[in-house]
């Protein structure tokens, strides 16, 4: 796995380029037929201090694009949603008590729900690393 970084809106932002990312910036990493979710270090840097997480009900079914989890800061909160259609099998209970692990890890223990790939098809329409940071720095000001 190799992780580097990237200045985006003046701050270094960490990419893994094992993952797959979304528009809304989750990112998603497919084991067999299973993802795992979270925020990228990007949003996790938008967002500063999180102090709450909310994920998904073990057994929810989530459609691609639907708000699935919700994610404090001091800041604001922001909405968290589903890559792939498919169904909740595990959500990380770790972020009730620590939602700073989203800031601290957001790509490892800041994980925040794991669910079944209904349709392999969708996976296609997930940005690769080299995607995402385009779009990163597409969206800048300047």
């Amino acid at each position: 796995m190799a992780r580097y970084e990237v200045e985006v809106e003046g701050m270094k932002v960490v990419i893994d380029d094992e993952l797959l990312y979304t528009e809304t910036d989750e990112w998603v990493k497919i084991e067999g037929d299973h993802a795992i979710v979270g925020i990228t270090d990007y949003a996790q840097k938008k967002l500063q201090d999180i102090v709450g997480v909310e994920p998904p009900e073990v057994g929810r079914r989530l459609a691609k694009g639907e708000v699935a989890a919700f994610v404090e800061s001091v800041k604001a909160s922001a909405e968290v949603y589903s890559p792939l259609t498919g169904e909740v099998v595990e959500s990380n209970e770790d972020l009730l008590m620590q939602p700073e692990l989203v800031n601290k890890d957001p790509y490892g223990q800041g994980w925040i729900w794991k669910m079944t790939i209904e349709d392999k098809d969708e996976v296609k329409t997930l940005l690769d690393h080299k995607g995402y940071v385009q779009k990163l720095l597409k969206g800048q000001k300047h």
